[in-house]
C-alpha cells in the first residue's frame, strides 16, 4: 500500500478515536460554556445558549454526565460554567464536584440560563453567550464537537482568523480517500505498533463502561435484559448485550469515559465492543483484534463521511456495519463476504431514524447489531441484495454513497419533523 495512504488512514484514526465523557452533544455545550466562562474571567451573571435543531434533539432526553441525574441544555451549560475544565475539551466535566452540582441546581432555579433554537445553520451548531462584571463573552462551535469557530470578548474577536495549513489537514486525514478495499489492505498490513496506542484506550474504556452497564440498572437495561436467563449466552447475543449495556450506562449519565467514532460515543461503543467480545470469546491473538478494530472503525467512518455528523439517520447502523466487518476480519472471511455484509446491513436498517440521544439508543444498537450479524450469515450463504433492489448498486462503494445521500439529503425533512414533534410544534 502506498505510504501516503497509510499515513492518511493513520491520521483519520488518530483524529476520530478520541476520549469523551458522556453524550457528545451536551458535552460540546459544556465545553463551549466552560470556554466562555474562561474568556469572561469570572462566573457570569447570566447565560444564553443558541443551538441547532440536531443539538436540541440530542440533548433533550439524555442525562448530563456528572450532573447527578439532571438533563437539558441549560444543565449542560451551567455545569460547564461552574465546574468545567475547558482544557480537557470533550472530558470537560470530568472534575465536577458535589459543590459544582449544588451550585448548578441553584442557578437552574434562578433561571440563570436561557436556551434558543437557531435555524439555517450547520447541523452541529452551538453558541454560548455569557455576561458578568460589565463584560460579555461568546464562544461558537460548528461542524464537530470541539471545533471552536468564533470567540469574542465584549464584541471583539479574540480568535484570529487563519487558513488551515496543509500540515493540519494531513493531521486530520482525507476521508475522500477511503475505500473498502484499501481499508482492508491497510488493516492487514499496517505495523501494529502504529495503531496499538490508538486502539488500546478504545478497548479498555469502552469495555469498562459496558461492564458497568451490565452490573447496574442503568436506563432501560437493554443489555441486562438480553442476557437474562442465559447462563452461557452465544457470542452473538453477548456482543449485542455488552454494546447495548454501554449505551444504557452512557445515556443515563455514567461518568466513565468512552472512545468515540464519528463524533459519537454510542457509535464508538457499537463499532468496537462486539469485535472485542468475539476476540475474547474465541481467544484470538491481540494483533488480530487490533487489525480487526482498524477495519471496523474505518469502515464506519467511511459510511459517515457521506451522511454527516448529525442527521435523522441513526449512526449506530454505520457502526454496527463496521463491527460486523471487523468480525469478518477476525474470522478470516474473504473480501466478498465482507463486501456483501456491508450491502446486506445498510440496505436493511439504513432507514432507522435518530430521534435524539436517550435510553432507546441501547435498543437501537442491539437491533442494528442483530441485523449486521445476520448480514454476515447471509453473505456466507452467498445471499446478497442485488443492484436495483432499492438503493443497492453494482459496486459496494456506490451503495454506501446512495445510502449516505439518502441519510444526508433525503432525510432532512424527516429531521425537521422529528424536531417539531419533540418541541411540541
Amino acid at each position: 500500500m502506498q505510504k501516503f495512504l497509510c499515513q492518511n488512514y493513520l491520521a483519520i484514526l488518530k483524529s476520530e478515536l478520541v476520549v469523551a465523557l458522556g453524550c457528545t452533544e451536551p458535552i460540546a455545550i459544556a465545553y463551549a460554556a466552560a470556554k466562555a466562562r474562561q474568556l469572561l474571567g469570572t462566573i457570569p451573571e447570566r447565560c444564553t445558549v443558541h443551538c441547532s435543531g440536531n443539538i436540541v434533539k440530542n440533548v433533550m432526553g439524555v442525562t448530563v454526565p456528572n450532573s447527578g441525574g439532571l438533563r437539558g441544555i441549560d444543565v449542560s451549560a451551567i455545569l460547564g460554567i461552574v465546574g468545567g475544565d475547558p482544557d480537557r475539551e470533550l472530558a470537560v466535566l470530568e472534575g465536577v464536584t458535589d459543590a459544582d452540582r449544588e451550585q448548578t441546581r441553584a442557578l437552574l432555579a434562578q433561571g440563570f440560563c436561557t436556551c434558543e433554537l437557531i435555524q439555517n445553520v450547520a447541523t452541529l451548531y452551538i453558541v454560548v453567550e455569557v455576561w458578568g462584571g460589565g463584560h460579555s463573552a461568546l464562544v461558537e462551535i460548528q461542524n464537530t464537537h470541539e471545533n471552536i469557530t468564533r470567540m469574542e470578548k465584549d464584541g471583539e474577536s479574540v480568535l484570529p482568523k487563519r487558513e488551515i495549513s496543509e500540515e493540519e489537514l494531513r493531521q486530520k486525514g482525507d476521508r475522500s480517500l477511503l475505500t473498502v478495499r484499501d481499508i482492508l489492505e491497510f488493516a492487514s498490513t499496517v505495523p501494529i505498533a502504529e495503531v496499538e496506542s490508538i486502539l488500546t484506550p478504545q478497548i479498555e474504556y469502552n469495555m469498562a463502561i459496558c461492564e458497568e452497564g451490565l452490573k447496574h440498572p442503568y436506563g432501560a437495561e437493554v443489555g441486562r435484559i438480553l442476557l437474562d436467563s442465559f447462563n452461557t449466552p452465544t457470542v452473538t447475543l453477548q456482543a449485542r448485550a455488552w454494546a447495548a449495556a454501554g449505551s444504557d450506562a452512557r445515556m443515563s449519565g455514567c461518568p466513565l469515559p468512552v472512545v468515540i467514532n464519528s463524533g459519537s460515543g454510542n457509535q464508538g461503543i457499537t463499532v468496537s465492543v462486539p469485535v472485542i467480545v468475539y476476540a475474547q470469546r474465541m481467544e484470538l491473538p491481540r494483533e488480530k483484534l487490533l487489525r480487526a478494530l482498524v477495519a471496523a472503525n474505518l469502515i464506519s467512518i467511511h459510511q459517515k463521511r457521506y451522511i454527516g455528523s448529525l442527521s435523522a439517520y441513526c449512526g449506530v447502523v454505520s457502526a454496527a456495519c463496521g463491527a460486523a466487518c471487523g468480525i469478518c476480519c477476525l474470522l478470516d472471511y474473504p473480501y466478498t463476504v465482507l463486501r456483501d455484509t456491508i450491502t446486506n446491513t445498510i440496505a436493511t436498517v439504513g432507514g432507522m431514524v435518530c430521534d435524539g440521544a436517550k435510553s432507546s439508543c441501547a435498543a437501537k444498537i442491539a437491533t442494528a447489531l442483530e441485523t449486521a450479524l445476520l448480514a454476515v450469515k447471509m453473505s456466507l450463504h452467498n445471499r446478497v441484495f442485488q443492484p436495483g433492489e432499492g438503493l443497492v448498486d453494482q459496486d459496494v462503494e456506490d451503495t454506501i454513497y446512495n445510502i449516505g445521500r439518502m441519510g444526508r439529503e433525503g432525510m432532512k425533512a424527516t429531521d425537521n419533523e422529528i424536531l417539531n414533534i419533540m418541541l411540541g410544534n
